[in-house]
């Protein structure tokens, strides 16, 4: 054990003592989808709601953010709270002990995808932009989005994870020589997720033979020698083991509350508050059932041609030059045959949009930024803070911009997928990328919540 321990504390993790629903609980109607989605269709969260009625549910423990403007966060976040003690007392969650879960994921597409249950140390974890930590943020973190979230965790007797982290294991020396051992494992839960979100299975790891084997393959990633060999970097940059695939504010918020907590404790406390550690699926990027999917804008309450000519002045006062242009065609088949030229050019970043009938494309030549995403997301924010009635969501799937953009006073943006092979060294160079840079599957893929832990 005191080997394990010492492996823990190198690599940043810790095993967790889970909690899952009892054995008479509906599963199906437990786990539900990520706060974070479908935030511009509360009709998905009212069907949700119609699945659950009053039956134990994960949904009684979340704030959705498709509610977030509602007005009543106060009296959510007071419900949620005393639901989770309710849960706890009822013993409608139990201990299955201190364990790893390793996960199967089968999603609506048919892909299966590998993770593993785990906790890591948020002393290991920073999300500011340049930071050198074990785990590390991929996308830029909002400051204003952080104490909201910390405002629901901090009277929290639990918490729920939809965070997954990200290893790059090329080998699968981690997580996939877990899947041949499934006949030795204890098998937790084998169902159905509602709404399309595909089946999933979970096997308890408990032994400590197994969970060392899995915390060495870790620290072998996360050797110092290595890591700078396998990026071709110099040695003055740190070792990143895990980088946030989703979730990224919900572990901001875990870290935020953390520092919150440590303040007020003694010396001997720290290491073993539950506070200080956050529940977590870690997943392989070169898993094949893992797929980086684009994060496209809508902007609502705009209108379209002003916003556009807004855009030009702002990509060439950016480039120092009148480079950038935009283009409306008739058809979606015409911008999509033009947009296929535009992007065998390197010189060009050409971001298509849809507003009301129409269907166009953004040019903007000799781009500071090496993503359309960076090059988008500055202005958009620059134009969201200039006009309040503005909003921006961001959304998954290419017939939703469609949808949304097309609707009277939106325009919608499209944008490209990133090469996930592309994350790790990207974000060790360059620093996090600009934030909803990329999705990890489409929004029925996400991680659906069913594990807990106490938190206090």
């Amino acid at each position: 054990m005191k080997e394990l321990q010492k492996v823990c504390e190198k690599i940043g993790m810790h095993i967790p003592e889970i909690l899952l629903p009892s054995k008479n609980i509906n599963l199906m109607k437990w786990s539900v989808v990520a706060c974070d989605q479908y935030t511009s269709q509360p009709e998905y969260w009212k069907e949700v709601e119609k699945i659950v009625d009053e039956s134990p549910s994960t949904l009684h423990l979340i704030f959705p953010e498709a509610y977030l403007e509602d007005g009543d966060a106060d009296l959510r976040i007071e419900k949620i709270n005393s639901t989770m003690e309710q849960y706890l007392k009822d013993n409608i969650l139990a201990s299955i002990g201190a364990c790893l879960i390793y996960v199967e994921r089968e999603t609506s597409r048919k892909n299966l995808r590998k993770g593993l249950i785990a906790a890591v140390d948020l002393e290991k974890y920073d999300y500011y932009k340049g930071a050198q930590s074990l785990i590390r943020t991929t996308e830029e973190t909002v400051l204003e989005r952080i104490p909201p979230r910390v405002k629901i965790r901090q009277n929290a007797p639990i918490e729920l994870p939809h965070v997954m982290l990200l290893i790059d294991d090329p080998d699968k020396t981690v997580i996939e020589p877990l899947a041949e051992k499934t006949g030795n494992l204890e098998k937790l839960y084998d169902f159905n997720l509602m709404m399309n979100g595909g089946h999933i299975k979970g096997y308890k790891i408990s032994d400590e033979e197994t969970i060392l084997g899995i915390l060495e393959a870790l620290e072998n990633l996360g050797d110092k020698d290595k890591f700078t060999e396998k990026y071709d970097i110099g040695p003055d940059k740190g070792v990143m083991l895990f980088a946030v695939g989703d979730g990224n504010h919900s572990l901001a918020s875990a870290k935020a509350h953390w520092e919150k907590v440590k303040a007020a404790l003694p010396y001997e406390k720290l290491i073993s508050h539950p506070a200080r550690y956050a529940l977590v699926e870690i997943v392989n990027v070169h898993d094949s059932g893992l797929s980086f999917e684009p994060i496209h804008r809508v902007v609502f309450n705009v209108k379209a041609e002003e916003l556009l000519n807004e855009a030009i002045n702002y990509f060439d006062a950016a480039s120092g030059a009148s480079v950038s242009s935009f283009y409306i065609y008739k058809t979606k088949e015409h911008m999509e045959s033009e947009l296929i030229n535009y992007r065998k050019r390197k010189d060009v970043h050409a971001i298509p949009f849809v507003s009301g009938k129409n269907y166009g494309i953004i040019s903007v030549a000799n781009p500071v930024s090496s993503l359309e995403v960076g090059t988008l997301q500055p202005f958009l924010d620059e134009f969201v803070k200039k006009n309040n009635n503005v909003k921006i969501d961001y959304i998954h799937g290419d017939e939703t911009v469609t949808s949304l953009g097309s609707q009277d006073g939106n325009i919608g943006f499209y944008l490209p997928p990133m090469d996930k092979h592309d994350l790790f060294k990207t974000v060790i160079l360059d620093g996090a990328l600009p934030r909803k840079t990329f999705s990890m599957g489409e929004a029925e893929e996400k991680r659906f919540y069913l594990e807990c832990r106490k938190i206090r």
